[in-house]
């Protein structure tokens, strides 16, 4: 597997730390799914479970666009991938799904949000509300660090999985 990740640093002021942890955890998905072929990004972990590195890919761009676009910026964007009818369209609708473009939308996502976040205070209260909920921008990147994290350990599995890679 191909790693351009930079590691975070050890010193550096909170929101550095935030962000590097951050672009660690994106690459990290990034890294999980390099030099798969679009079959092999498809392959479901074990029934009943849906999930998929290319599900991983598309749930993750739905998380940016949902933290970053709605919640930070109160863009109200649309759901991503069909969830308004199906909550777990990302994970559950790949067979025919495009890996180009779920990775094309994911990116496009990462860049949004990395624009909308250097702009704003880490103590600024998103424009929309969340489950009834105000949001700071400390706590969606907080949450986006272990939303990655959490996630970039089923990675690790299905990836291990469909071709014995492992690593960190």
């Amino acid at each position: 597997m191909t790693d351009n990740r930079v590691p975070p640093p050890f010193i550096g002021d909170e929101r550095a730390m935030l962000n590097n942890w951050l672009e660690w955890h994106r690459g990290t998905l990034a890294v999980k799914c390099a030099g798969l072929s679009e079959e092999q990004l498809r392959e479901r972990s074990t029934p009943p479970s849906t999930m998929s590195l290319l599900g991983l890919v598309r749930h993750m761009a739905h998380v940016e666009q949902v933290w970053f676009r709605n919640v930070l910026n109160g863009e109200g964007a649309p759901r991503l991938w069909g969830k308004d009818v199906n909550q777990d369209a990302d994970f559950d609708e790949v067979d025919t799904a495009s890996a180009e473009e779920a990775f094309a939308v994911w990116q496009a996502e990462i860049e949004h949000a990395r624009e909308l976040s250097a702009g704003v205070p880490l103590d600024a209260v998103g424009k929309s509300r969340r489950h009834g909920q105000d949001c700071s921008h400390r706590w969606i990147l907080v949450h986006m660090i272990e939303e990655y994290a959490r996630h970039n350990g089923h990675a690790d599995l299905l990836r291990e999985r469909v071709d014995g890679a492992t690593g960190d």
